[in-house]
């Protein structure tokens, strides 16, 4: 059953590389294999067709307390085939990163449980905007000079919105991305459809469930989870608004 989940968070300077190591399934990070596809968009000359030296210079240019990335972490319909997905993440894609330098990963790991695959996004975009003028890449991090654009960096698409117009755009975001899902799953044929509103904004009243850990998964018999699944399946079906 498609499930709607979306979080943004930010990545610090430094930690860019090895964040990007992690969606790609690299270095230490290579025993997990789960990666569907990967994908980058909008590098900059210098980095071209290069995502990790982009995050390279990121790690090393931009300012102390600037952010180097903001992920955008995104839960896909596991209804969908691959070509399907596909088709979602290039909107997804477009909507969330634009024209900013962007990779991204997609993930599909087999739930313990249930034992079906959970396909998701990460989505890591610069804040620094393109605005048609070539910049090394030490200029490109620098502060943006708004009286001679050619002499700081790439303006920041994050600075001087109020905490309100902060919450605004995120509910914005969250209904767009729901829509995108919905919309590929109507076409698709499917009847299940994403919420990307809370149970207390829909009016269901239900308890968080109880995260069960893989070492607690792994000694359930086949009639424990046949069992958990039902109860679980049951408690959404009641709690529909």
């Amino acid at each position: 059953m498609a499930s709607f989940h979306y979080r943004i968070k930010s990545g610090k300077k430094g930690t860019a590389v090895d964040h990007s190591s992690y969606i790609m399934r690299e270095g230490k990070y290579r025993d997990r294999e789960d990666v569907l596809w990967t994908g980058s968009g909008n590098l900059p000359e210098w980095a071209k067709d290069d995502p990790k030296q982009f995050w390279k210079m990121a790690d090393r240019y931009e300012r102390a307390n600037g952010a180097a990335y903001r992920e955008h972490e995104v839960t896909l319909p596991s209804e969908l085939n691959e070509v399907q997905l596909h088709a979602l993440v290039d909107k997804l894609v477009q909507a969330l990163a634009g024209d900013k330098p962007h990779q991204y990963a997609i993930h599909a790991p087999v739930a313990a449980l249930a034992g079906v695959r959970q396909p998701h996004m990460h989505l890591v975009a610069s804040d620094r905007m393109p605005d048609g003028l070539t910049r090394p890449a030490e200029q490109m991090f620098r502060r943006f000079n708004p009286k001679a654009p050619n002499r700081g960096g790439c303006r920041k698409d994050s600075g001087g919105r109020l905490p309100l117009e902060v919450r605004d755009e995120l509910i914005a975001r969250r209904k767009m991305i729901a829509e995108l899902q919905n919309e590929a799953l109507a076409d698709s044929g499917h009847d299940t459809r994403v919420d990307h509103r809370s149970h207390k904004e829909r009016g269901i009243e239900s308890q968080p469930e109880r995260h069960l850990g893989p070492a607690r998964i792994k000694h359930m018999t086949v009639e424990d989870k046949t069992e958990y699944l039902a109860g679980r399946a049951g408690a959404k079906k009641g709690g529909k608004a």
